[in-house]
């Protein structure tokens, strides 16, 4: 497969960032899930053909020398920029090798993916999990397949994604969804917000991450894409988000009642939503001795 130069995979915040997670990593640049709504693709973050998915080279070689310096540990998330999990991961095994390097120098992982074939690694995110946080989170925006097929072409089916979300869950390993983003006019429904949250109980996740305003980012050329894309599966619709959202970077559902519909449906099914709360349970999950010693 294709390679890029990389000196560095492991990016660290300030302060603890999304899923309470203390670093970054992304092993892979690029996608071919064609998700039609990726704000990936915007220029700001300077990926061109951004369906070509690429390999950093050396990834772990780099990681390992970056992680067994590391003075202090903390929870590393994947999957921010690029599904850790794509089809050429089945060969190249790069994430894979970031999980064991993971492991062996105790930190944690979140890990955020659109495909099953996270449950390959289901041992690791297991040893993972015996000493510092660890957790699957599995992107669901539609639950029919069909719809799903049509806004995110290339990735497993929503019933595959459950289906991972319970071989997982049964392995005592912790998952969620994350619901995001919600694409005004086609996933904006409280049935289909009613199906995820009711699918993802049943599946064994124990929450579900989503945004109040249950909205979609579009901007430059993500824009044209996502309008392009809608000119093809849902004609006329891009006449409606025109009219609508006219330039803006978030276009949020016209549905107020949409996130009181999430709320009751989460508490109804016993499902964490309030992101202080995940970040809560993410840290309580590791050992006593490695929580203390993270940021």
């Amino acid at each position: 497969m294709q390679t890029i130069p990389a000196k560095s995979l492991l990016s660290a915040y300030r302060e603890p960032g999304w899923f309470a997670s203390n670093y970054t990593v992304n092993i892979y640049r690029g996608c071919p899930h064609a998700c039609i709504y990726c704000d990936s693709r915007s220029e700001c973050y300077g990926i061109d053909d951004f369906s070509v998915v690429r390999a950093k080279e050396n990834a772990l070689a780099i990681l390992e020398r970056e992680l067994s310096t590391k003075k202090r540990k903390g929870t590393i998330l994947t999957g921010a920029m690029s599904d850790p999990y794509n089809p050429c991961e089945r060969e190249q095994e790069l994430t894979r090798g970031f999980l064991k390097l993971a492991d062996r120098y105790r930190f944690g992982v979140v890990a955020i993916t659109k495909s099953d074939l996270v449950c390959r690694d289901a041992d690791l995110f297991a040893a993972i999990g015996s000493h510092s946080p660890a957790a699957v989170n599995i992107t669901i925006t539609a639950a029919d397949d069909s719809v799903a097929k049509r806004i995110e072409p290339h990735a497993a089916s929503s019933s595959d994604r459950f289906s991972a979300i319970e071989k997982l869950s049964a392995k005592d390993i912790l998952c969620g969804v994350i619901l995001l983003p919600v694409l005004p006019f086609i996933t904006d429904t409280k049935e289909n917000i009613s199906a995820i949250v009711s699918r993802a109980a049943e599946s064994g996740a124990t929450f579900v991450y989503a945004e109040k305003y249950f909205a979609v980012s579009l901007r430059d050329r993500q824009r044209e894409y996502f309008y392009d894309r809608l000119d093809e599966q849902f004609p006329g619709l891009r006449e409606r988000y025109e009219r609508m959202f006219g330039d803006q970077y978030w276009c949020g559902s016209p549905d107020a009642e949409l996130w009181d519909t999430f709320v009751r449906e989460c508490n109804a099914a016993g499902l964490l939503w309030r992101h202080e709360e995940i970040d809560s349970l993410l840290r309580r999950r590791g050992a006593a001795d490695v929580q203390s010693r993270l940021w």
